[in-house]
């Protein structure tokens, strides 16, 4: 495999995906509506690849422009992030999510089997399990996303799972994130939230810039050791190496395979918290406010099975995460704006 076409590839995950895809060898060509994204990342993913990558504006709802897309580009494979992301406002608006996420999928797959392209990377989430009493979750767990963003990403599974039954030369991957945070460590790119940040760290990172004034920590009463919720964090970078593993299994052994990606650990946000402050030297003040609807007290993830089949696992820390998002943070206190 050459050439790799990445959509969203300039958003958070993207972005840093198309950076390792490139270092690798990979011919990257990034396709992106610029929707929730800037296009400023591109001149510094380039920069960091040490090499060109192309960039074409064109939002995959559009069925025609897909096509000639691909008329020009002839890809042999596609990694997949365009999409919406943001829980809460899929649950306020969601048939937005539900036209974006799907219609997006489905204009990207039409135009891939019309052009002989068939290896798909798809970036799933653990928003697809259902509230679970086993912890760690593997892959078996039981599915029932609790709102409309993880309904989209687990009816995209479903999608890519019939795409295969019925044309095995599919070689189709999903990869089930947990909770990416972190930036590349030269604090060149990094998450760059619109408006209030809907995550634990981009909100934290602010509060240690003073954009912020306090962190507000949701319930301090859950089942948890410090009460406070649990998740698995996991390295933006660790995330990104991950898709190109992942890419290379596909071109190698082809079929249907669905990875769950995490530490395997889980941290509460007071741990976070405490480790952002070692890791940094800096005091970050919270405030403990009450739950919010829908959150669960912990979730992690049981990610042998990425081990076994691909080698892959997580190579940073917690300590990490909180250094290089602050590094990109103190770098770029207004994203890209800075």
């Amino acid at each position: 495999m050459e050439k790799v076409l990445v959509t969203g590839g300039l958003g958070y995950i993207g972005s840093h995906t198309a950076v390792v895809l490139a270092q690798a060898g990979y011919e990257v060509e990034i396709v992106d509506n610029l929707s929730n994204s800037d296009l400023r990342a591109l001149g510094r993913i380039s920069e960091l690849a040490g090499r060109e990558v192309k960039f074409h504006r064109l939002d995959l709802l559009d069925e025609k422009a897909t096509d000639r897309l691909f008329e020009e580009t002839k890809p042999d494979g596609v990694i997949h992030f365009a999409g919406l992301k943001a829980v809460g406002e899929s649950v306020s608006d969601p048939q937005r999510y539900y036209q974006v996420n799907l219609g997006s999928t489905l204009s990207l797959t039409k135009a891939m089997a019309a052009h002989g392209c068939r290896t798909l990377v798809f970036s799933s989430s653990a928003t697809v399990y259902a509230e679970n009493p086993v912890q760690p979750l593997p892959e078996s767990a039981t599915l029932g996303a609790a709102n409309p963003y993880g309904r989209t990403k687990l009816m995209i599974e479903e999608i890519l799972a019939d795409l295969y039954h019925a044309d095995p030369r599919w070689q189709i991957a999903a990869l089930r994130y947990f909770n990416p945070v972190g930036a590349h460590p030269s604090g060149r790119i990094g998450e760059n939230p619109r408006g209030i940040p809907n995550n634990l760290v981009p909100f934290l990172t602010q509060v240690a810039t003073g954009q912020r004034e306090y962190l507000a920590v949701f319930g301090n009463d859950y089942p948890t050791p410090d009460g406070t919720g649990v998740r698995d964090y996991i390295h933006v970078m660790d995330l990104a190496e991950a898709h190109q593993v992942a890419l290379a299994y596909l071109t190698k052994h082809g079929g249907h395979h669905t990875w769950n990606l995490g530490s395997g650990q889980g941290h509460s946000v007071l741990q976070v918290i405490q480790a952002f402050e070692e890791a940094n030297q800096i005091a970050i003040p919270y405030q403990i406010a009450p739950r919010r609807p829908g959150d669960i007290a912990l979730y992690y993830a049981d990610p042998s099975l990425a081990r076994a089949e691909l080698g892959w696992h997580t190579t940073r820390n917690l300590h990490d995460m909180c250094r290089d998002a602050w590094s990109w943070q103190r770098n770029n206190p207004d994203g890209y704006n800075s």
